[in-house]
């Protein structure tokens, strides 16, 4: 059975980072597997090719066409164009479900859902209380925190069904009080083959051109990704190891921020041994190809940070804050630093560098790692097993079912299947 799907996408779309990459990739392999895929999203994209999906898009409202990370009035206008649109999308395309990612998107896809009775899931990776506050985008601080612990509690209760990036993510929502069985934990994916081959001579000729050891952070800039962490970190990485070098790539970067992390540099005594710079996705495999340690300064993620699934894929040696990389293992996949403090980040780095064979074994066995638990094709067939049963739900309640019955039973099997995949993932993260 093949379903029609409205990806409810409150973010640029395609865009070259972390959540409109991840709906892009699970978008295209639910198309390739013959469902009917439209993505309803804002104006604003970066240039990146997308096949086999429909993309509706609202009206651009307001001057600005830069694609930024955070919120913003322009996207909060984004957001109420969203519900009319999607509106639209679900009545004139039969939509059977509708897939809303991140807090906007569940907030709309939940309102449309309620005005259409189409069944709503919502995308869970990341809370509130982790993230609003650090943008600075609500003042005083006390307010938006206040605000954040509102979301968190109120929007995972609007969708019929939540799927949570993390194990750590899904007992956040439960400690709301939401029904566990209304919450599955479904990693977000990565396309492993995308960095098969990848070359980093160039990159390397680049901004290591003399040979020393390169450490790469990929991602955007906000304040929550823990730069300033990683900064600190590198002065006492630099001490130990003139010729290390630290380059930070973004797809697009923000002039305070390059200004910022510049003087920064020149500040912490490194400024020659120091690069910022932007890339392509197409420009993403080569850079990581390069790297001898990709790192994740982030003090803590409620979700699985993109970057990381990349680095994994891409079989880096990576450096992260614990709790910003809870899927991997210390010392087997990754060197993981807790706690989280710049002294602790710097060591975990220096460790990797000063140790060839922990490097190895760490690129070697988190690549490993990925197949079969973080690509899109084992993706997908979990997320098949939640339509199933959640389209099969909303039919029975509107007293439709017997018209689809045979249809749906078609799949019990692959309900099954997909329930004891999502079971062995679980079992596996909690063994790591």
């Amino acid at each position: 059975m093949n379903f029609s799907i409205a990806m409810v996408a409150a973010c640029p779309f395609p865009a070259n980072f972390g959540t409109p990459a991840a709906i892009k990739e699970m978008s295209e392999e639910l198309a390739r597997r013959g469902h009917s895929i439209r993505v309803v999203t804002y104006p604003l994209s970066h240039p990146i090719p997308i096949t086999g999906v429909e993309i509706d898009r609202v009206a651009h409202v307001g001057s600005n066409r830069e694609i930024t990370v955070g919120p913003s009035y322009q996207r909060l206008a984004f957001d109420a164009l969203l519900v009319f649109k999607l509106f639209q999308v679900v009545r004139r395309h039969k939509v059977d479900i509708i897939h809303a990612h991140n807090y906007e998107g569940a907030l709309v896809g939940s309102l449309v859902g309620k005005l259409t009775g189409v069944p709503v899931i919502y995308n869970a990776i990341n809370t509130m209380i982790g993230e609003l506050a650090s943008y600075n985008f609500i003042r005083p601080r006390a307010l938006a925190v206040g605000l954040a612990r509102v979301l968190d509690y109120v929007v995972p209760r609007l969708a019929g069904m939540i799927i949570a990036d993390t194990e750590e993510l899904r007992s956040f929502l439960l400690s709301k009080g939401i029904d566990p069985a209304r919450v599955v934990t479904i990693h977000s994916g990565v396309r492993p083959e995308m960095f098969d081959g990848a070359d980093g001579s160039r990159v390397r000729d680049r901004f290591a051109v003399d040979g020393g050891p390169l450490i790469i952070y990929t991602g955007t800039f906000d304040d929550l990704q823990g730069i300033d962490h990683l900064m600190a970190a590198f002065k006492i990485v630099h001490e130990r190891k003139p010729a290390a070098r630290l380059l930070l790539v973004g797809s697009t970067i923000d002039p305070a921020y390059r200004a910022k992390y510049e003087r920064m540099a020149v500040d912490l005594g490194f400024a020659s041994r120091f690069a910022i710079t932007s890339c392509s996705l197409d420009e993403l495999p080569g850079f990581l190809a390069a790297a001898d340690v990709a790192v994740v300064p982030r003090p803590d993620s409620a979700g699985i940070p993109t970057k990381l699934l990349n680095y994994m894929a891409a079989g880096n040696a990576i450096v992260s804050f614990k709790q910003s990389a809870t899927i991997l293992q210390h010392g087997e996949t990754a060197f993981l630093v807790d706690p989280a403090t710049s002294p602790n980040f710097a060591q975990g780095i220096l460790t990797v560098l000063d140790d060839p064979r922990l490097a190895q074994k760490l690129r070697t066995n988190v690549k490993r790692f990925v197949l079969g638990r973080f690509d899109w094709p084992s993706i997908a067939a979990k997320l098949e097993a939640i339509y199933y049963g959640l389209v099969a739900k909303s039919l029975a309640g509107t007293g439709r079912i017997n018209a689809k019955r045979p249809a749906i039973s078609m799949q019990t099997s692959s309900l099954s299947k997909g329930k004891r995949e999502l079971t062995d993932t679980v079992t596996l993260v909690h063994r790591k």
